[in-house]
This record gives structure tokens, sequence and C-alpha cells, in this order.
């Protein structure tokens, strides 16, 4: 009995042992089930994922692509516009772009420059008065300029000097930017010249300012003959202008065409008359500088 207690005992500690093999095999057997299984789940997140990554990449790329080109253009379209107001804006070398706030007279106007008002005396150029004192045709020549100057954007252009005597800059007037120096932009664009083409100045040369005197002095010529503003007005076509080929002043000895300026300031004890230029200067008398007998 004892030895068949035994027996048993041994068995049973022998199967306890297989049981609890089996039951650690088991365990083992689905614990790596469990971890392959969550690998492969992973492994297949992590594929879609990616996957899910490239495709969002590529269509940002792709968006970006199709966008660039809309970009660039419109870019190159600000680009071009920038250019072209640089161009329009664009004054070449030797001209000042100003506005004109003010007329005082035919040929006095007052410009905006750099944030401060400047009063310009136009070069080469002398209309009649029309503010303290009244001369003929001195109204319609104020009312001319106003009409032609006052409020608009015109070019300035320096000769020699910078400033007269009353502290007035001294400029050329250009409606538009010249060219070049051709007869027909100084005609066409050139105010001074305009004024003495229209009949409302007559040339008025105080040298070293002198760049256009040959024009100006041509442009008077071609008004007088035409009978142009004042020049077609009575009150200036007196008797000894038609008779007096050149003027002379005994005290200066320069003589000058009837319709100098410095002719009419000559008083009468003072005035000798020439019929003749060479009559002139064999009596010893030198050209006015600003005429140009």
């Amino acid at each position: 009995m004892k030895n068949f207690a035994n027996a048993f005992l041994l068995k049973n500690k022998s199967f306890s042992k297989k049981s609890f093999s089996k039951k650690i095999f088991l365990s083992v057997f689905v614990l790596f089930l469990l971890t392959a299984s969550f690998l492969l789940v992973s492994c297949g997140a992590s594929q879609d994922d990616t996957s899910n990554l490239t495709n969002e990449r590529g269509k940002v790329q792709e968006s970006s692509l199709n966008e660039a080109p809309s970009d660039s253009a419109d870019s190159s379209a600000d680009a071009e516009k920038k250019k072209d107001l640089q161009i329009e804006d664009a004054v070449p070398e030797g001209f000042v772009k100003a506005y004109v706030s003010e007329v005082i007279d035919g040929d006095t106007i007052v410009i905006a420059l750099n944030g401060r008002e400047e009063k310009v005396r136009l070069i080469g150029v002398d209309t009649p008065e029309s503010t303290i004192r009244h001369e003929p045709y001195g109204k319609e020549a104020s009312n001319y300029t106003k009409s032609k100057l006052l409020g608009r954007t015109i070019y300035l252009e320096k000769d020699v000097s910078e400033r007269d005597k009353y502290g007035r800059l001294l400029r050329y007037v250009w409606l538009e930017v010249p060219q070049n120096n051709s007869e027909s932009e100084i005609r066409n664009k050139m105010f001074n010249a305009i004024l003495l083409l229209g009949g409302y100045a007559q040339t008025a040369t105080f040298p070293p300012d002198v760049k256009y005197t040959d024009y100006f002095v041509k442009f008077q010529r071609e008004a007088q003959k035409n009978r142009k503003g004042f020049w077609g007005n009575a009150v200036l076509q007196n008797s000894s202008m038609r008779e007096t080929s050149y003027i002379g002043n005994m005290r200066s000895k320069k003589f000058h065409r009837p319709d100098c300026i410095w002719a009419k300031k000559i008083s009468p004890s003072n005035r000798v008359n020439f019929k003749s230029r060479n009559e002139a200067l064999s009596s010893g008398y030198v050209p006015c500088k600003v005429c140009r007998p």
C-alpha cells in the first residue's frame, strides 16, 4: 500500500511538471502571437502613414508647381509696372521737374520745388509789364502765360546763372522734356520761345545766359514779320520805329534795333538814329549784345 501511494505521488508530480511546462509553452506562444500581431498592425499603420505623408507632400509640391507660374507672372507684371513708372518719372540730366503754383506776369512764375516755393524769371525774354506798371499788351501776355502754365508740371533748364539780382531763379521753361536741341523742339516745347513766336515777349539777352539767343532773335523777327501779338498792335508801330533802322546810345556807344528793350530806355537827349548798320559801325558804335543788330 505504501509502495502504491509513493508510485501515485511520483506519477502526479510528473504530470504536474508536464502540465506546468505546457502552460508555460502556451503562454509564451500566445505572447509571441500577440507581439507578432502588434508588429504587423504597427507596420501596416506606419506604411499607411508614410503613404499618406508621401501623398500629402506630392499634393503640396503639385500645388506649389501649379501656383508658381501665377506668382511669378504677378511678380513679373509688378516689376514691369514699377519699371514703366520709373521711366515715366525719370527726368534727363540738366532738367528739373516742377509745378507752377502761381503766375505773377508774362515772364515770371512761382513754382513748387522740393517742398518750397521759388520765383522763376524766364531767361532771354521780356513781356510788357502788368503789375506795378501797366504797359500795352501786358495783361494779354500775363493771361496767356496763366492759361498755358498755371497748375501744370513743367521742366526747368538752367543756363549759366543761378539767380538774378532779385533772387529769382533764371531758367528756360519747357512744357515737355525735349528729345534734342533742334529748332523744332525749341519752337514747340520751350515756353520762352513760344512767347516770342506769339508776339507776347521780345528778346532780352543778358550774358552769360545766351544758349538759345540766336533762336530767340530769329523767332522775334518771325513774329514781327507776321505781326503777331503786340507787333500787330498800332500802339507799338510808331513812326520813329518805322523810319529808323538803328538807335544809338551816345553815352554807352552802343546801337540797337528799334524794338530792343534797351533802345526804348534811351533818353531823347542821349539818342542818335542811324539808317544802316554800317553807318552805326563807322560812327564808332558797337552792336548791342541783347538784340544783336
